[in-house]
């Protein structure tokens, strides 16, 4: 029934900040930056008067990350999760290597959860980071 995940959408305030997250310092790049609203936003979302900015940012791999930052119907501050949270809690991302992308991030003032942790069965090394907005990553080396 499903052809595959399109892509993962999250709702962003900061867009500046977030693009310099995701882009400079993860390696996303940038393949579709639109303003929207009108009718049609508005019937899909359920919504009226939407105005929003989207940019859609491919991995090397070609997924895909969906951040939108709305200047109509401003939410509430994001919440603060945590990997045991109800809901979405997490994206992981494979990386070439883990201790590099973590001294890369933590120079840049990104916050982590630990040290990168060599899995029990030795076949990943693992972190979680916070994002914008403080939504958490998990960074994974694969041990070969």
């Amino acid at each position: 029934m499903i052809k595959n995940i399109r892509h993962t959408g999250i709702v962003v305030a900061d867009l500046d900040a977030a693009l310099q997250f995701w882009c400079d310092l993860l390696g996303f790049r940038v393949m579709k930056r639109m303003d929207e609203s009108g009718g049609y936003i508005d019937a899909m979302m359920g919504l009226e008067n939407v105005r929003v900015t989207t940019v859609k940012l491919a991995a090397p791999d070609g997924n895909l990350v969906e951040l939108l930052n709305f200047h109509s119907h401003p939410g509430e501050k994001a919440w603060k999760g945590s990997p045991c949270s109800t809901g979405l809690t997490h994206i992981a991302l494979t990386v070439d290597n883990l201790d590099e992308t973590y001294r890369r991030l933590s120079a840049a003032g990104i916050t982590f959860k630990a040290t990168p942790q060599k899995s029990p069965d030795g076949y990943a090394k693992v972190t979680y980071c916070v994002g914008p907005e403080g939504l958490l990553l998990e960074l994974v080396e694969l041990i070969t």
